[in-house]
């Protein structure tokens, strides 16, 4: 079966909640914006089984966190610590103790082993090490 047609081509992200998303999230950062270009490349190329097992656990199915959602969390941390981003210090010690205190809490949210089982479980489904077809 030839996979490579045009009825079975990768659809658009034009009119998708993550189209839209994207979309909404450009032109805030370049930072950012890098990150939205990697999420489109992947999710507008055509990829291979073992492929998509592996990018559902490197974004988000790893069960100790080291994955993009861990990543991001430990992102969120670092940036609102004042110790980490020299601008904040010229906030008020309670200001900058409670950005610290809801980064942390973002990092514990981010790295979470519950959040990962659905990506984790999806990747699993994936597996044809044992299929027996």
């Amino acid at each position: 079966m030839d996979l490579h047609t045009t009825g079975n081509a990768v659809p658009p992200l034009t009119g998708t909640e993550l189209g839209g998303l994207l979309d909404d999230l450009h032109g805030f950062d370049e930072g950012i914006d890098l990150i939205c270009d990697g999420i489109r490349n992947i999710a507008l190329r055509r990829l291979p089984t073992d492929r998509v097992q592996l990018l559902l656990a490197t974004i988000a199915g790893s069960p100790d966190a080291t994955d993009v959602i861990g990543a991001f969390g430990r992102l969120v941390e670092r940036i609102a610590d004042a110790d980490n981003t020299p601008s904040l210090r010229t906030l008020p010690l309670d200001q900058q103790k409670q950005a610290q205190r809801h980064g942390e809490l973002a990092a514990h949210a981010l790295t979470d082993p519950d959040l990962r089982t659905p990506a984790s479980n999806a990747c699993a489904a994936l597996d044809t090490t044992n299929r027996k077809d």
